[in-house]
């Protein structure tokens, strides 16, 4: 019932109370549905949709002709996500080691946590309370797992990591893997050994086929609460603040060190060695060449267009410099002209 929801999670119900079966968008939602309205811009929506109840703010409700039922809530967007989880709860470990896997010595297992099939758990592990470790899980020697932890499918944790409580890393993710550190010897690479580690803190979530690499001889370090989408890599001794967010195939250069409350668009770039300042935001597919000292938001990304008129730009930008230095010849020219007119005006 809306009624139940409210109770739960505040906000105010505006309108009948009625029964709501599942959660769906504006555009396909039902009558026994509860969609959201998180954008102004989308309003019109409102007017083809078959919603049983909405989510709104309180402003946008009273701009609203509907009669629907509506729960007014300051972020619809946020209340929207904590609807789902109510109808959506994460189903809690069966305590157990499944016999199919295997559990190196001197290795600690806690109370409540659930081992699932083919698991390798190293020598001298520890494993906190109320996990849940899936299938084909590789976790090395003296890894380090706190409290309800979960690790999807094909998770590779290496050697001497350390896992915070309720951290969440998706399927095929790899974390502690060697940094790419080489020295040219003058005729080949001479590999560097990797001898720090991967920290991963409390409440971070990882997701899926992401690979953080450990420190070359600092360890890399994952704050707390940081957001790591899908496909991201991060080299040998970054370090990612509090509660910044990294969207997908963003990669990472060693020795970066990245703020807190940041978020990174999908696809950009960082060279190793800079510093980015609290509270920054950078745009999909940027190049993040330099440090960056100011909080802001950054973006370098070149507008699509057509074929025909990139290459057009393009030869325009291959003479730019030509074009800069003949801009610079013309001023000069310009100024010794000027020049000579106030010396014959005398």
């Amino acid at each position: 019932m809306l009624s139940e929801i409210v109770a739960k999670l505040g906000g105010t119900l505006r309108g009948e109370d009625r029964r709501i079966e599942r959660l769906a968008p504006l555009d396909t939602a039902g009558q026994d549905d509860l969609a959201f309205l998180a954008n102004p811009k989308y309003r019109r929506r409102m007017d083809a949709c078959e919603a049983g109840a909405v989510i709104v703010t309180p402003a946008l409700a009273d701009d609203l002709a509907d009669t629907r039922p509506l729960i007014l809530a300051e972020d619809p967007y946020l209340y929207f996500a904590r609807v789902a989880t109510l109808f959506h709860p994460v189903a809690p470990p069966v305590e157990g080691i499944h016999p199919g896997s295997t559990v190196g010595e001197g290795s600690r297992v806690g109370k409540g946590t659930e081992i699932r099939e083919l698991v390798s758990i190293g020598r001298h592990v520890t494993i906190g309370e109320n996990c849940k470790i899936y299938p084909g899980v590789v976790i090395g020697d003296e890894v380090s797992i706190g409290d309800s932890v979960t690790l999807h499918a094909n998770v590779t944790v290496y050697h001497g990591c350390r896992i915070g409580d309720r951290v969440g890393i998706h399927s095929g993710s790899v974390i502690g893997a060697d940094g790419f550190g080489l020295a040219w010897t003058g005729e080949d690479w001479f590999k560097i050994p990797q001898t720090g580690r991967v920290i991963i803190e409390d409440d971070v979530e990882i997701g899926a086929n992401t690979t953080i690499d450990r420190g070359a001889m600092a360890d890399t370090v994952i704050r707390r609460g940081a957001k790591i989408d899908n496909l991201v890599q991060i080299a040998h001794n970054v370090q990612i603040g509090e509660h910044s967010a990294i969207a997908g195939c963003v990669g990472i250069a060693g020795s970066t060190r990245v703020g807190a409350y940041c978020t990174v668009g999908g696809a950009a770039m960082f060279v190793g060695h800079i510093d980015i300042a609290d509270k920054t935001h950078i745009g999909g597919g940027t190049l993040v060449s330099k440090s960056i000292r100011t909080p802001g938001t950054y973006a370098s990304s070149y507008p699509m267009s057509t074929m025909k008129d990139w290459m057009a730009n393009a030869v325009h930008l291959r003479h730019l410099d030509d074009l800069v230095k003949r801009v610079k010849r013309l001023e000069r020219e310009q100024k010794t002209r000027n020049n000579r007119e106030d010396d014959t005006d005398e």
